[in-house]
């Protein structure tokens, strides 16, 4: 397995590399749940959810016997109470006699979801041994990357070879990248508007390459690193940068995307949408460059361009 790839659901089909094997001592599993912390938007706070049956997609069987699932919502700020924690023992199935045994498990699961600032707690198997002992067989853990300054030693644990290099280089910029399958490369300021823009790509008969989002208040050499991204991608054919400026300043904005053609020595059409603070500036600093940069009067026009521009 060493040196190898892990191709599975979770993975993607591409995979991840298999750097490191962990070995665990064979258990003997009489029993299997299971059971899971997470943030549910409907309760606004966490939800625990068991199922007497586990080692299984939960998704299916919620599908296929809902009746089976038990939830429990938790207060954050009262915290999990000794009935919740009963509760959703009794949920698992434990008989009388290991109830108690049961919650205290429970409850220190969710001390674990609530101190390290998870987002989710899934333990798949929640098992009982031969013995009747109560075990945590297999378990995954998402944390929250706004509280990294509070869990610095969990964070340091990352191991960045199991990401997509791209999505390194970008979070080392402080920008929100996610690479995608298609062949025009977005870099637009503001999450709805980075959606908005993939959509409408996609609306014209494109296919963006990428979700890249600088933010409100990106500086010259955060677009000119954006780019670099970017251009890396072999895939990509075509660039379509679409900011509106609020905070961000639009020629700040074309300044970076001058410089960062030049460093880059861009060889792909690149469609520029501008809108909003000091945009008369920033289209005169493109339109001086003497760069082969296409202008768009708007959302829709800049996206037609980009399609086009494959062409």
């Amino acid at each position: 397995m060493l040196g190898g790839t892990l191709v599975t659901k979770q993975s993607g089909p591409q995979g991840r590399p298999v750097d490191t094997l962990y070995v665990a001592r064979k258990m003997r599993l009489a029993r299997e749940m299971y059971f899971a912390v997470l943030l549910d938007r409907a309760s606004s706070g966490p939800l625990m959810i068991g199922c007497g049956e586990g080692g299984t997609s939960i998704e299916d069987l919620a599908e296929r016997s809902p009746e089976k699932i038990v939830r429990v919502a938790v207060d954050p700020a009262a915290g999990l109470t000794r009935a919740q924690a009963e509760r959703m023992a009794s949920g698992l199935g434990m008989t009388a006699s290991k109830l108690s045994a049961a919650a205290d498990q429970i409850a220190a699961l969710y001390g674990v979801f609530a101190k390290c600032d998870c987002t989710m707690l899934e333990v798949n198997p929640l098992a009982e041994d031969d013995q009747g002992n109560l075990l945590a067989a297999d378990a995954k853990l998402s944390f929250d990357d706004n509280a990294a300054f509070r869990q610095a030693p969990i964070f340091a644990l990352k191991d960045d070879s199991q990401s997509d290099p791209r999505e390194v280089a970008a979070a080392a910029h402080d920008l929100n990248y996610i690479g995608l399958d298609g062949n025009i490369g977005c870099m637009v300021n503001g999450a709805g508007l980075a959606m908005a823009t993939m959509d409408i790509i996609k609306l014209h008969g494109g296919a963006p390459a990428n979700f890249l989002d600088v933010g409100g208040n990106a500086s010259e050499r955060q677009v000119v690193e954006a780019f670099k991204i970017l251009t890396a991608d072999p895939q990509v054919k075509a660039l379509l940068v679409n900011i509106f400026g609020g905070i961000m300043k639009c020629d700040v904005i074309a300044s970076g995307i001058v410089n960062a053609a030049r460093e880059v020595d861009l060889k792909v059409p690149l469609v520029v949408r501008l809108e909003g603070t000091n945009v008369e500036e920033g289209r005169r600093l493109l339109k001086a460059s003497g760069l082969a940069i296409i202008p768009a009067t708007d959302l829709d026009d800049a996206a037609k361009k980009a399609v086009a521009a494959l062409k």
